[in-house]
């Protein structure tokens, strides 16, 4: 009965995303929002709703654990496992596309995490300095899509259909806004069980489980945007949704409710998490392709650190 919760609430995560992503991303360009700034923000904000939804559930459940578990996992899962699993089905294209604006923005967002989780776990102020970084890297890129406001993008948006009418949009938005939070709710009380059943912690849970879980919007998205060879919003995406994971994800969780790091996510976990995110470094700094090698290689790194959480 737990995993067919687990089940129902992903199931339910993954359409009412789509369906929320949908509806902002047809939005956002109707603003005249380029697509890389889309990407970055809108898509990127919008695949993380359900790690948003997830996290506050699971606080509001007395399950912390699976909160932190979820967004550290999820940063793993997205650059491993969202760009790892694209790379075998095709080469992701990453020279031409400059991310390293919002590359160094991540890895700021990720040493600013850190450092709050050493001071012995996360409260409400720490969520207001979360928040605080986040406001800025939204000024940051609303002065960028100002900018390139009048400019026409070449690039294709997952979910872009021009000829979406006014209601139907309306329509999306609404339908992302009631299912998240249903499957949201679905997904944690089955977690917290299959956590008590299996004898391991809920946040090793939310590490793997719930982490794999949330971050379908994401690979789904990017396995789009390599079939259609689009590979600044695949390195957008990621990007975008690992600086909302931490910021604004966090930063709304620990307002809702006080979140404590343990010993072994400090001491192991957020480390991963940074070394994956260091991993960019070669496709944003020095062009190189995300070739099929690539893909097995963090692909294999992710299995391996699954296996490490579990055990």
């Amino acid at each position: 009965m737990d995993w067919l919760l687990v089940a129902a609430g992903l199931v339910l995560l993954v359409f009412a995303g789509d369906a929320l992503v949908k509806g902002a991303v047809n939005l956002a360009l109707r603003l005249g929002i380029p697509a890389l700034i889309v990407s970055l923000t809108v898509v990127a904000f919008g695949t993380s709703a359900p790690e948003l939804l997830v996290s506050v559930d699971a606080i509001l459940s007395g399950a912390p654990g699976i909160a932190l578990g979820n967004v550290v996992g999820s940063n793993v899962a997205n650059v491993l496992l969202v760009l790892g699993v694209p790379a075998l089905i095709t080469t992701l294209h990453a020279s031409g596309h400059d991310t390293r604006s919002s590359f160094l923005q991540m890895i700021a967002a990720t040493l600013l995490f850190m450092a709050l989780a050493f001071t012995g776990g996360l409260s409400w102020w720490t969520g207001l300095v979360l928040l605080a970084a986040l406001a800025a890297m939204l000024i940051h890129a609303g002065r960028a899509a100002a900018k390139h406001r009048n400019g026409r993008s070449e690039e294709e948006v997952e979910g872009a259909d021009p000829g979406l009418k006014g209601w139907k949009i309306a329509a999306y938005l609404t339908a992302g806004i009631i299912g998240l939070p249903l499957g949201a709710d679905l997904l944690v009380t089955g977690a917290v069980s299959i956590a008590e059943a299996m004898g391991v912690s809920q946040t090793a849970i939310g590490l793997t489980l719930v982490a794999i879980g949330t971050s379908l919007p994401e690979l789904a998205t990017t396995v789009m945007a390599a079939i259609r060879r689009q590979a600044d919003v695949a390195m957008g995406n990621v990007i975008g949704s690992n600086m909302f994971n931490l910021l604004g994800i966090l930063g709304v969780a620990s307002l809702v409710g006080p979140i404590p790091v343990g010993a072994d996510v400090l001491g192991f976990d957020v480390w991963v998490m940074l070394a994956a995110s260091l991993l960019l470094v070669p496709f944003v700094y020095m062009g190189r392709d995300v070739t099929r090698g690539w893909g097995v290689a963090l692909t294999a790194l992710y299995v391996a650190y699954g296996a490490a959480v579990l055990a």
